[in-house]
Parts: C-alpha cells; structure tokens; sequence
C-alpha cells in the first residue's frame, strides 16, 4: 500500500553535525508512510544490525514520527510549517523517537529541492483525515492478514471481561455488562465493560456512563479498583442536586461500612494537569534532541539544572506516589477506590495501569502486561489519536500520557529486573511502536471510532472490512533473534505451588537473583553519564526527600509507615511491588532517551551489554542442553542445531541495539586529554577482529 510521493537525488546526509561534513550522498524519498534516505553505499551487509526492526529502517522516519523540521538559511535555523516562499540549503529532521536526521541540499537540483522540501512539511505536518493515515492504505492492501491472537486478552468480548473478573475472583460482586451494545450508552466507552452486581441498566443509560463506577480489577482481599467519569463542573444548581443524589445511591452500592469502605480520589485535582504534562515533557525532550556535538557539550555543564527545570522526573516521582497511596487503600485498608477524572481516559489509565503492576504478578509477565494495555487504555478508550496529534489537527490535545505510563513502569523495571518478565529493551520499542501506521492499536480514539473506521470496504477486494494488524504481534517487527531482546533471561519465575515444602528454599534463590544487578559500584568514566545513570540526580533531589513525601492532602505518616515497613522487607517478585521514590531513585530512562547520542554511550558497558552476555550464556546452556538430549537419546548426533551465538560483547556499547558503533564520538573544538581519551576508545571499538579488554583502558 506504499506510494512514492516525492523524492530528490545527491541528498548529501550528516553522519554527525559537528563541523567536520563527514556523510554520505543518496536520495531522500517521501512516501505515504515513511520519509527515508536511501544511501548510495549501504549495499554491503556487513552493518547489519542485530536489532533490525522489519518495518523502520535505520533510515526511515515514518510521517507519525516526525516531530519538527527546521530548514538552515545562512547558518540560521528556522521552523519549517506550511507554505514555503524560499527553499533552505539543509533541512533538519527532528523525530518524536529523539532521532536527529541533518539532510544538505546544497548539491541538489533546484526543482527537486522545492518538491522534496514541501512534500516533506505538507505530508508530515499539515492536518490529516483519518481515513488518509497509511493504516488504511496498508490493511486494504494487505487484506488477508489475520493478526495472531497470542495470549493477549484483547477484552474485544463480554468472555474476555468474564475471564478477567474470574481470574481477579472479582465475581462475587461485580458483573460484565452489555448494555452498551450498539454504543447506544456511549460512544466513549467500550461495547462491554465491569459495574457493580447492584447497578442497575437504567442507571448506566441515565448520564450516558458518567458517575458509573466501572470495574478495573479486584485485589486478592475482595477490594476493587474502580474509574468513573465525573459530571461537567459547571452545572446550574438543580441538575447538579440531582447528579449528587444519583452519585449519592450509586455510592450506596460499594460502601456499606464496615464491611466495604470506599475512597473516591479526583485525579484531576490530586495530579498535574496534562498541560503541566506536555509542557514538562515538550522541555524534557529538547535535552535530547541534539543536533551537533558542540549543543551537547554545552549543555552537560549544565546537565542536572536544566533536568530539574523541566519537572519531568517530578512528574514520574508524584504519579508513582499516587500510585502507591491507592495500593495502600486497597492492600493494607481493604477499602474500594474510585479513580475520578473528567472522561477518566487519561490519568485513570495512568494510575490503574500502575496498580495493576505493582500489584498483580500476571500484569508483569509478557501477555499480562499487554493485556492491561488492551483493557486499560485500547478498549479502556484512551484517546491515541489526539493526545499524540496523529493527524495534526491541534496542538491543545497533545499530551504523552501513555508515554508517562511506560517511563513510570520502567523505573519499577530497573529497580526490580526480576520481576518482569520483558526488559527495558521492551518498553522503548513498544514507545517506538506509538508511531507506526500499520497497527490498529495506538491509532484510534476509542472502541467505537476503530469499530465504525474498520467496517469500510477495503479498495482492492471491495470484500468486506479492513483487516487490521495489532502490534502485540511483535513478528511483524522483529525476527525471533531480535526478539530475544525483548524478554528478561533472569525473570524470577513463579515457583510450582503444589511442592510446598520446597518453596522457602526456592524464594530465598529469587532474593539472591537481585544482587549481582544491583549496580553498587558507578562507572570510573568521568564526564556526561554514569553507568545506568546512577548518581544522575542524587546532587539535585537529594536535599528535598522529606518535603517531597510530605507533600500529599494524607496525613503524612500513614503512607510513609506503609512505605517504609513494605521496603524493610525481602523483596517477595510474586507479590506487591513498591517503587523507590526518594530523590536520587527516580532516574532517566537513559535507553530510550540516549540511545542516538554518540557522546553519551558507555564503550562496552550499560545495562545491555550485561544483559547480551546473559543471553550468550543462556543460548551456550540451551545448545548443550541439545547436545545432552540428542547424545540420552542415543539419536545420531551428526545435526545439533545449536544457535548460533549472538555476538561478542567487548563491541557493544550502551548504545546497542539500537544505534551501531559506526556512529563515533567526534571530537570537539577544544582539544583537551579527555577528548583524546574518547578518540582511544573509538581506536578500540574500531578493531572488530580482536577481543579488547576494556577495563585496563578506561582505569
């Protein structure tokens, strides 16, 4: 379903801007899916890298993934929107997954230049119908792809609620209802969801949902976490006596104290604004998007107070509070808790994602987790289209709020590796895959938009409705080798439960599993970022701890005994998990944010390298293991099909596997011995044939 659009030859494209022009000539193509250089020289196979992904090259930006485009005039930057009245010499790309593309136009023709240049800007930036968005142009296409169901409940049917509310034993109380078949309840909520026994059809028809608490999961102790759209504030006085009355009865029915307690938290007042949200994230960003060497060196004197002043961590940092404050309600207090926001599409998505993880094993395995994201925020009808502007249709809607879901989940990730069955690696493509057009899942608005979009005809075949690929089939992206980076080698799995006496010996290994990753030791390489960014903001939060966790409307040390009592404990990887949140612990998620600055990776180092050495050992055990059967069986041992070893790990750096070391460190204008230093490390990497030892260089 790919049409060429536009394109111009003897494109000359930066390998770093730093002033030194070293690059390659090619032709820069836009098509209906994807901007991308096709270089002259990339013939040879020897730079393949491990990590390919199928669909995005390393060269391709697809149209969803472009966040700005400047075009350099006279070495004067400046944003490129709309109509164009004067072509710029370099045109520099600017990409939502922090990729910086620096493209000369210098040598180009004229005509193609005008052409390139406004089909890039109109194509990627100008607003779009839905039904032009490359998915369409990809299921008709591609009409007979069925996508695997794999494990992922898609909670598409009234089976799949029914199964989640047996498998929570949330049953007894709460039933999955179809009063909303035909969306004639709402066009905002999903065709079946969870309310509770007592709530009658009426009731849920009455406000179009609002002021219904629908059911998101039941702890192991009968609580429930619920979400509900709140009433519009500003209401004349009789309609809103009468919304209170109706909220007043529908409360009735979760709170019968002192059996059942419940506790509402508007989320809209208790968490920053999704403006606070996008403006933190827009200045979060602009760290990273660097597109010259001397910028990044200029802005690491300045590192921690520029991280500061952007108030994304903080951000993180009162999200996981929060998050914490509603598993104390239902763990420790046995009380209900209804999450309430304006549409209770965004923060509720956030906060009931994040309880779910921390408090439900199944919810950090593989399938579990996708699973959530299906229930919580696909069908749940958090709106993708809009709050990542898709289209382009307006600015006010943007907000990265499902972004914000996987850095908070990363920093349980990094502080538990154990626990999860998927890696850091994971969670940064899954953001990547935010911004690929040919899965249906991150690119509607709700169940209903995608339902009343899929049943179109299809242009080919005029057979029927779209066919669309869901991105939980990671085939479609990833061959199984690259796919290997996806799941965690040391996932503590849960022990078989009918050996009891055989499980206080098992836990006590998991406990031990933790030591060898927690990093006690921070990098000896002085400069911009330590190993995993340990000590990243221990200098700026570190003074702030006691105001920071005070600073909730609870009495205070309530959820602080809760917090410190459950971190006194031995960490159980089954069961609850509460995440570090004290100053220095909230960290940036430096794989998904550093991964295309050359100047910040670690030569042989990084959390990635520990974990490709793991995956050697683990594939090293398996193909013995083969052996081992083959030779028991007696079977002829002439074709063991061992897997071939992935690579050797002197040569990653923390950038792998994303970026590959053909992207060097270039050495700045000012010729000092830590520069030289960089340049030997380079020398090093350079030598593909021999194992280096690293250490005695970077001592």
């Amino acid at each position: 379903g790919e049409l060429l659009l536009c394109e111009a030859s003897t494109v000359y494209k930066y390998i770093q801007e730093d002033g030194s022009n070293r690059g390659t000539y090619g032709k820069l193509v836009c098509t209906n899916f994807k901007i991308a250089f096709l270089d002259d020289d990339s013939a040879s196979d020897d730079n393949e890298p491990q990590f390919k992904n199928k669909i995005v090259g390393e060269n391709d930006i697809t149209l969803q993934c472009v966040d700005q485009i400047y075009g350099v005039y006279d070495e004067k930057k400046k944003l490129l929107t709309g109509q164009l009245r004067k072509y710029p010499e370099k045109l520099i790309i600017y990409c939502k997954d922090l990729r910086v593309f620096n493209f000369c136009l210098r040598y180009t023709k004229e005509e193609e230049v005008k052409r390139i240049v406004s089909g890039i800007v109109h194509h990627s930036q100008t607003p779009k119908l839905l039904k032009r968005l490359f998915l369409f142009s990809y299921a008709s296409a591609a009409p007979n792809n069925t996508g695997e169901r794999n494990q992922t409940v898609m909670f598409d049917t009234l089976e799949d609620w029914r199964d989640e509310l047996e498998r929570t034993k949330g049953n007894m109380k709460y039933k999955a209802v179809t009063t909303n078949e035909g969306y004639r309840v709402s066009e905002k909520l999903p065709l079946y969801f969870v309310v509770p026994i007592c709530v009658s059809e009426e009731s849920i028809l009455k406000y179009e949902g609002r002021g219904i608490p629908i059911w998101c999961w039941s702890c192991h102790n009968g609580a429930a976490l619920l979400k509900m759209s709140a009433f519009p504030k500003e209401q004349d006085d009789s309609t809103s006596q009468m919304q209170k009355a109706f909220l007043d009865g529908i409360y009735k029915t979760i709170s019968k104290p002192p059996y059942e307690l419940l506790k509402t938290d508007d989320l809209s007042s208790s968490l920053p604004s999704l403006q606070d949200i996008q403006t933190a994230y827009t200045r979060f960003k602009q760290l990273f998007l660097i597109d010259n060497s001397t910028d990044f060196w200029a802005t690491d004197v300045k590192w921690f107070s520029l991280l500061e002043s952007t108030n994304w961590l903080e951000i993180i940092r009162r999200v996981l509070k929060k998050a914490i404050e509603v598993a104390e309600c239902l763990e420790r207090q046995h009380t209900n808790v209804v999450l309430i926001e304006e549409n209770a599409t965004d923060l509720c998505c956030v906060i009931s994602s994040l309880v779910q993880v921390m408090m439900d094993s199944y919810s950090r395995t593989k399938s579990g987790f996708q699973s959530l994201i299906q229930k919580e925020w696909v069908v749940g009808g958090h709106g993708f289209l809009d709050r990542c502007n898709h289209l382009h249709k307006s600015e006010k809607e943007e907000a990265p709020v499902f972004l914000l879901l996987l850095n908070c989940v990363w920093q349980l990730v990094q502080q538990y590796p154990p626990a999860f069955e998927f890696t850091e690696t994971y969670l940064t493509v899954l953001s990547d895959s935010l911004y690929v057009p040919i899965f249906s899942t991150f690119f509607f608005n709700s169940q209903h938009q995608k339902d009343i979009n899929t049943s179109g005809e299809s242009l080919k075949t005029q057979s029927g409705p779209f066919r669309f690929l869901t991105v939980w089939d990671w085939s479609v992206q990833f061959d199984p080798k690259a796919q290997a980076f996806l799941n965690n080698p040391l996932y503590a799995e849960k022990p078989k439960p009918d050996k009891s006496q055989r499980k206080t010996a098992r836990f006590k290994h998991q406990r031990q599993l933790s030591l060898p990753l927690t990093q006690t030791k921070s990098s000896t390489k002085k400069g911009f970022f330590r190993e995993e960014t340990d000590h990243l903001i221990k200098n700026i939060l570190g003074k702030r701890i006691g105001k920071f966790i005070n600073s909730s409307d609870e009495p205070p040390n309530s959820f602080r005994e809760f917090y410190d009592s459950w971190h006194s404990k031995p960490v159980d990887y089954h069961g609850l998990l509460l995440p570090r949140i004290d100053g220095p612990e909230i960290k940036v998620w430096a794989q998904r944010y550093l991964r295309w600055i050359p100047e910040a990776q670690l030569h042989g180092g990084g959390t990635i390298a520990t974990a490709a050495k793991i995956l050697d050992l683990m594939e090293e055990v398996q193909s013995l293991q083969v052996k081992m059967d083959e030779e028991h069986s007696q079977a002829v041992s002439g074709d063991v099909h061992s897997v071939p070893l992935l690579r050797n790990s002197a040569r990653l750096s923390s950038l792998f596997p994303f970026a590959l070391l053909q992207r060097q460190s270039i050495k700045p204008a000012l010729p000092t011995s830590t520069w030289k230093d960089l340049e030997d490390e380079d020398d090093l990497v350079k030598r593909d044939d021999e194992f280096v030892d690293l250490s005695s260089d970077m001592s």
